[in-house]
């Protein structure tokens, strides 16, 4: 990553964390144990933790990934809507694949469940559907589409299934609008919880083509900004917290002298 893109990194993640600072308000519940324990400072950092979990998709990673990516793709944007209308044969065939891997008597096999769609895509009766929004959403110079959900990182086999079954749904939906559209559905998993070990989710096989389907923390970033990237990406990640810390210390300090 050049240094000068590097630096726009760097405050695209510092605008972030200013953003979900101005938006906050810690949880109210009382805790006079912990309070008296720990600090309120504590806590609401704590708390601030907590919430930034749960938003770190959206707040952080989307928007970097958004900016990495305008400097290779053609198009790339973030809470897509996908077209609105499945088939009702596509429908149809997307049970039969889903209803296949749960019992475990087909192989996952992304481009072959593809195809399958793509046949029926238009057969049948056209109903209109809502769809889980597209996280990150880029089209290549080719005109290849390729459609991100970003995930928490240990998901259980409820959420893989839901997610396999948004993967299919997209598909699906985008192959209504453009029978002959080239599209990918990704499920991303922005960092390895397991390093410097391999990945490793038993969810996930059977479900879903680790081959096809599946970016992990390096193989995504790199793929999104070129090679070199995630590794980087930390590094800017690193010297943003450095530069915010006075602000993140004042900012948690007032929590202190509450009442």
């Amino acid at each position: 990553m050049h240094s000068q893109r590097q630096i726009m990194i760097k405050e695209k993640i510092k605008d972030c964390m200013r953003t979900k600072f101005r938006s906050y308000t810690p949880e109210t519940d009382k805790m006079p144990f912990h309070y008296r324990l720990l600090g309120k400072d504590r806590m609401a950092l704590f708390s601030f933790i907590q919430s930034l979990n749960t938003t770190f998709g959206v707040s952080i990673y989307e928007p970097v990934a958004i900016a990495l990516a305008r400097e290779k793709f053609k198009d790339a944007k973030t809470q897509v809507k996908p077209f609105n209308r499945i088939s009702s044969e596509a429908h149809q065939q997307i049970q039969t694949i889903m209803n296949g891997l749960r019992a475990a008597n087909r192989e996952v096999d992304r481009f072959t469940e593809v195809e399958e769609i793509r046949e029926v895509c238009r057969k049948g009766i056209l109903n209109q559907v809502k769809l889980t929004k597209v996280d990150i959403w880029l089209e290549n110079s080719e005109g290849e589409l390729l459609l991100f959900e970003l995930k928490t990182v240990k998901p259980n086999k409820d959420i893989v299934e839901k997610s396999k079954q948004t993967l299919l749904e997209w598909t699906a939906a985008e192959l209504a609008r453009e029978p002959e559209a080239v599209i990918n559905t990704i499920l991303v998993f922005p960092y390895n919880p397991y390093e410097p070990k391999p990945y490793s989710r038993w969810t996930l096989r059977g479900m879903l083509d680790l081959d096809h389907e599946v970016l992990i923390a390096e193989d995504f970033w790199d793929f999104i900004g070129g090679e070199g990237t995630y590794t980087d990406l930390l590094d800017a990640f690193e010297q943003a917290g450095i530069e915010l810390r006075s602000e993140i210390d004042s900012y948690f300090e007032k929590f202190r002298h509450e009442s």
